[in-house]
């Protein structure tokens, strides 16, 4: 394990969503001199600096090259891109000067130290799920990391250490975002440990505001398990139209699949039918997993999911039956079309992680009817919205529709048509909510499905916040 103990580290990005503060902290943990730098000032982050617990330099209101040449370690927050020009002057320096300055995350952080082996998800949609399912069905032996404020990549390292002395065979599960991935380049770190298993749930348009191209996202994905060994696995999604692509990039892992159809007998993997997931294997296919009432419980979206899931539990060694005594339990992930209010012939669906047009397509298909009110609309990241419009208005209402002022909302009315005139849009989400209520009352059972298809930086923190809000506004106006 590195020791950091007096190395000079540079916080590049501290921000106000915690965690460049628990980064920070981390390192002081450590016994590093950390230095912190962002391009807000002391006024604005003072909420983030209050958080910190230790003695920290701060190089605040914009960065500074002079900050880049005096660190041993410059830990990149995973809201600056790869591409901002003192990073990419960071790479070069480390190129130079036989590794100094180090350019790192929490995720290569994490992925070098982790005691145990490490089972990595990424994707578009599903990575939360699917990461959480796996860490159920693991059981005990199994902790989540990544992504969230609760698993954070460098407190669950902690956390595993002494873990990791008392039990055998632990198990790291991370939620690997692009953000994350980015550092996972060949090209930057060579040596980097990929994941002992990869899993990819699918590939859609996303963060296209972040990358130069759709092919670029999809590459920085696939930098999760690029160079993996013959010993390692990586679990695809066959019928994603980006399958094919993924598997011309370089890597010895022996490569399983899933699909919501029969496999082709070539294939190792598993497959579904209604109530029922087959394994397959060498030619040969047998029933491993009853599934009946899941899709009336959890969605037909979130077949794939679960079989992404347990495939990966099955590659880590847990056996199938154990798979099958652990399905009842499956925990529920917050702000996921989750019911959050349920009453008097009314259903609220908080569903603020739906931060692209795919992800309220799938809740659209979920929950849509003729008394469905859709909430919708947020912060655009050059996201094309065409096939949203399409099938929202063969789901949706056109009067059912409520929309929150933003700038990928203009774009979603456009995509809507001829309907357009026919949708509300206001510039809260209290009046948004409001609305929906009002229109709810018109049918004698109705649910109200707030899923933005959008980011929403433009007037929340992120998701969450706007979840969170959401939450509160239906306990406010529903008392």
């Amino acid at each position: 394990m590195e020791n950091y103990k007096n190395k000079r580290v540079l916080i590049f990005g501290l921000g106000l969503l915690g965690g460049g503060v628990a980064t920070a902290n981390w390192f002081l943990k450590q016994g590093a001199k950390v230095t912190v730098t962002d391009l807000k000032t002391k006024e604005e982050l003072a909420a983030s600096l209050k958080k910190l617990k230790g003695n920290v330099e701060l190089s605040l209101g914009g960065h500074k090259l002079a900050d880049i040449k005096a660190a041993d370690i410059v830990v990149l927050n995973p809201g600056v891109p790869i591409k901002e020009p003192l990073i990419q002057k960071a790479l070069r320096l480390a190129k130079l000067a036989q590794g100094k300055p180090t350019v790192v995350n929490e995720a290569t952080i994490f992925y070098n130290e982790f005691p145990g082996k490490i089972i990595g998800v990424t994707g578009t949609r599903g990575k939360t799920t699917t990461a959480t399912w796996i860490t159920h069905l693991l059981g005990k032996q199994a902790l989540l990391a990544g992504n969230s404020p609760e698993h954070t990549f460098l407190d669950v390292l902690g956390a595993a250490r002494p873990v990791s002395r008392s039990k055998a065979g632990i198990y790291g599960v991370t939620e690997m975002p692009s953000f994350q991935t980015e550092l996972f380049d060949p090209s930057i770190h060579p040596e980097l440990r990929r994941p002992d298993i990869a899993v990819v749930t699918n590939i859609y348009q996303d963060h296209f505001n972040r990358y130069p191209s759709y092919r670029a996202y999809v590459k920085t994905k696939a930098n999760l398990f690029t160079h993996q060994t013959k010993d390692q696995y990586l679990i695809l999604n066959y019928d994603n139209s980006w399958t094919p692509f993924l598997l011309t990039l370089p890597r010895k892992s022996k490569t399983w699949f899933f699909s919501l159809k029969e496999l082709p007998s070539m294939l190792d993997g598993v497959f579904s039918k209604p109530g029922e997931i087959f394994f397959q294997e060498g030619g040969r296919q047998a029933r491993v997993l009853t599934t009946k009432g899941f899709v009336g419980k959890w969605g037909q979206h979130n077949v794939e999911n679960l079989m992404a899931s347990v495939l990966a539990a099955h590659a880590a060694g847990v056996s199938w039956i154990t798979i099958q005594s652990r399905l009842a339990k499956l925990p529920s992930i917050e702000f996921r079309q989750q019911v959050v209010y349920q009453k008097n012939n009314l259903t609220i669906i908080n569903d603020t992680t739906a931060t692209s047009p795919e992800g309220t397509i799938a809740a659209v298909k979920r929950f849509g009817s003729p008394s469905t009110i859709l909430i919708t609309g947020g912060t655009d990241r050059k996201l094309e919205f065409g096939a949203w419009g399409k099938l929202v208005a063969n789901y949706i209402v056109p009067d059912n529709i409520v929309m929150l002022e933003g700038s990928a909302t203009r774009k979603m009315i456009k995509a809507l048509g001829e309907f357009s005139d026919r949708v509300t849009i206001v510039p809260t989400l209290k009046e948004c909510l409001e609305i929906a209520l009002r229109k709810a009352v018109e049918f004698p059972k109705a649910t109200i499905l707030f899923s933005p298809g959008s980011k929403s930086f433009e007037k929340f923190k992120n998701e969450y916040d706007r979840g969170q809000k959401f939450n509160e506004l239906v306990k406010k106006l529903l008392k």
